[in-house]
């Protein structure tokens, strides 16, 4: 069977997989990815950790730790906090990267955790970022943090991909920044919502690394759970060039001492490099893709994003003519402050002021980074031109440190998100666009160009292909687990069915709600109807991207203790999923079915008890419903344990208990 490069990857990270069994989109799995990155939040898991009875690493080669947050916040509180982790850190025997010597996804890329052909996740958004190395790099919750260092594994259920081809050349002056914010505002209908996907096509050849990195990054405010780009020679090219600057610094930035033997660096080294030159991972050529897009480089041109929404966008020619007046301006986080991003906006700041009412903040990805910018002499140009420096780290980009903006303020940033109230007061507004253009509004004192530019339309496509019926035999079931399901189905037909909807917001803290208590309030925001027809034993059937917003567990299991069976949608919010399954409750893509639901009973009610009676076969991966049948994917042996044991915490008690 054809693989893509994702499904590829994801088969040499799997682990207890039946024989002969080829990885693929929908294919709930086990994994052990080479690396879980926790930064500031490494304390929480350190909590969740130690509530589950672990007291040592499975692999403390595979934990990474920085802290890179609130670097700015000096209080005793902060300080005590991350001698904490320190020291746990110590105690485990992980590598740790303080506060101070940078961003962790920057930190992963240099040191070479994030290596090529490999999966490393993280608990954070935008380790999505590591795609742009060609690495499967993908958040996981805190939960899955604690798995990770207790077991080193956790699971995974292979999300549909896509395939997003980059033609042509980028015109002078366009940046990567450019390209990633173009795709986000002409493919702004969800299209990419919970794909994982890879870049192809002749304009990836053009395309440096620090570019890479930023479209990578940002695939996440996309709606993508990755974005990898190819091994290819500016790849190879790049480890080298890094190779061979650690092997001049030597190894002093080697953190664990028991690396360094014989003087040389346990992932960035020749043997390694010249191993993935000889067999990268490549996509077979007939593999499957869900969707196909296609953007034309030659036709991006600058634009910003903005304000408040990552998916509208502006012509920088049109920006420019409405007069948007800015009072703060941003060159810091993990997307936008590597070397090229400071040197660009150096270029067009070098012998000009930033303007009197403007503040302009720069933050250097790293500590490398910094240095090789002082070297170059782009640090001293922008902080000459008045910018302020910050140490290396995200703060203002997730609201923390000097430099917020204020009530009713303007910024522009080259950052990866300017939702409401993220950078500081919610009655600010906040636009996002490529470094040399922040670096303009800065001396201009509102959103400027810096240099002529025409008003280009984007052009791209977008293909999605009808996925092939598969001819594979029955699925293995563990014993306990059903083979069949039976149920009847109560049908919530809204899309985007939010977690406040689910299980309202004024409940969440509180410490002492019984389970009976939750199951009582399930749907109360959505549809009051909803807890008057519901019995137990009952099959939600949901819209698309259903459990959208907070992170908040009891938005799942509410409806486990109301007696909900099972929760069918459209598709899922990957948080929502994680935590449904996390605490043993099965949710499953039936987007059919959905649809044959919405043609019958219409939108007039929220909910509805359609009388219909619903088989779920996971034997043969099929849903019936009379004569009608339709397909679901595979529930593995990873859900299967999962809702066996009654959740993630009781899994990972089970293999401690057993070690």
């Amino acid at each position: 069977m054809a693989q893509t490069l994702i499904e590829k990857i994801v088969q040499k990270h799997a682990v207890g997989l039946e024989p002969r069994h080829v990885v693929k989109s929908g294919d709930f799995i086990s994994i052990q990815p080479a690396h879980v990155m926790t930064h500031d939040n490494t304390g929480a898991v350190m909590g969740k950790f130690k509530a589950i009875g672990a007291s040592r690493m499975n692999n403390p080669r595979q934990p990474v730790f920085t802290l890179d947050h609130n670097v700015q916040d000096k209080s005793e509180t902060n300080l005590k906090k991350y001698a904490g982790i320190e020291a746990f850190g110590k105690e485990m025997g992980v590598d740790f990267y303080p506060a101070g010597r940078g961003i962790g996804h920057q930190i992963m890329c240099e040191e070479g955790y994030a290596w090529p052909g490999t999966m490393v996740v993280a608990s954070d958004s935008h380790s999505n970022m590591y795609g742009g190395l060609g690495c499967l790099g993908t958040p996981v919750v805190r939960t899955d943090a604690a798995a990770l260092w207790a077991t080193g594994r956790t699971w995974w259920q292979v999300p549909p991909i896509a395939k997003v081809e980059l033609i042509g050349k980028l015109q002078k002056g366009v940046t990567g920044k450019d390209v990633i914010i173009t795709l986000c505002g002409l493919f702004n209908h969800d299209e990419v919502l919970n794909h994982v996907l890879e870049f192809t096509g002749d304009g990836i050849a053009d395309l440096s690394i620090d570019e890479r990195l930023t479209i990578a990054n940002m695939t996440t405010e996309w709606g993508a759970l990755a974005g990898v780009f190819p091994t290819d020679g500016v790849i190879i090219q790049w480890l080298k060039d890094r190779a061979d600057f650690i092997s001049k610094r030597g190894l002093e930035g080697v953190v664990s001492d028991t690396y360094g033997k014989n003087g040389v660096h346990p992932r960035l080294n020749y043997d390694k490099i010249n191993d993935l030159e000889n067999n990268p991972t490549k996509a077979d050529e007939k593999a499957f893709y869900t969707k196909e897009i296609s953007l034309d480089l030659n036709t991006v041109s600058p634009h910003i994003s903005g304000p408040n929404h990552v998916k509208t966008m502006t012509s920088l020619h049109a920006a420019v003519g409405k007069n948007i007046k800015i009072d703060k301006a941003y060159l810091v986080s993990c997307v936008n402050s590597r070397v090229e991003d400071l040197a660009e906006a150096a270029k067009t700041i070098k012998g000009k002021q930033v303007a009197s009412h403007v503040e302009f903040y720069i933050a250097a990805a790293s500590s490398e980074v910094q240095a090789e910018s002082e070297t170059r002499g782009d640090w001293l140009a922008l902080v000459n031109a008045g910018a302020t420096p910050l140490p290396p780290g995200c703060g203002p980009c997730i609201g923390l440190g000097v430099g917020l903006l204020g009530p009713g303020e303007v910024g522009i940033s080259a950052t990866n998100r300017n939702f409401k109230g993220r950078m500081g007061d919610p009655t600010a507004e906040a636009y996002l666009a490529s470094p040399s253009v922040v670096a303009a509004s800065a001396i201009a004192g509102k959103i400027a160009t810096p240099f002529d530019c025409e008003s280009v339309a984007p052009e791209g496509e977008i293909t999605e292909n009808e996925k092939p019926i598969s001819d594979e035999g029955s699925v293995p079931l563990l014993d306990g687990f059903p083979e069949i399901l039976e149920g009847e189905i109560i049908f919530c037909h809204q899309d985007n069915l939010n977690t406040d909807g689910i299980y309202p917001g004024k409940y969440t803290y509180i410490d002492d709600f019984t389970p009976e208590q939750m199951a009582e309030v399930v749907m109360e925001n959505y549809d009051p109807e909803f807890g008057r027809i519901v019995e137990k034993g009952d099959i939600i059937v949901g819209g698309y991207n259903f459990g959208t917003g907070s992170s908040r567990e009891q938005a799942a299991t509410c409806l486990m203790y109301r007696g909900i069976q099972m929760v069918m949608a459209g598709s899922f919010s990957q948080t929502y999923k994680r935590n449904a399954i996390n605490n043993g409750f099965l949710v499953i893509e039936a987007p059919q079915l959905l649809a044959d639901l919405k043609s019958e009973f219409g939108e007039d009610k929220l909910s509805v008890k359609t009388g219909w009676k619903i088989q779920v076969d996971f034997r043969n991966c099929i849903i019936s419903i009379e004569e009608n049948r339709y397909p679901i994917s595979a529930v593995g042996t990873a859900a299967q344990e999962l809702i066996l044991t009654k959740g993630l915490e009781n899994w990972i008690k089970e293999r401690i208990n057993n070690e």
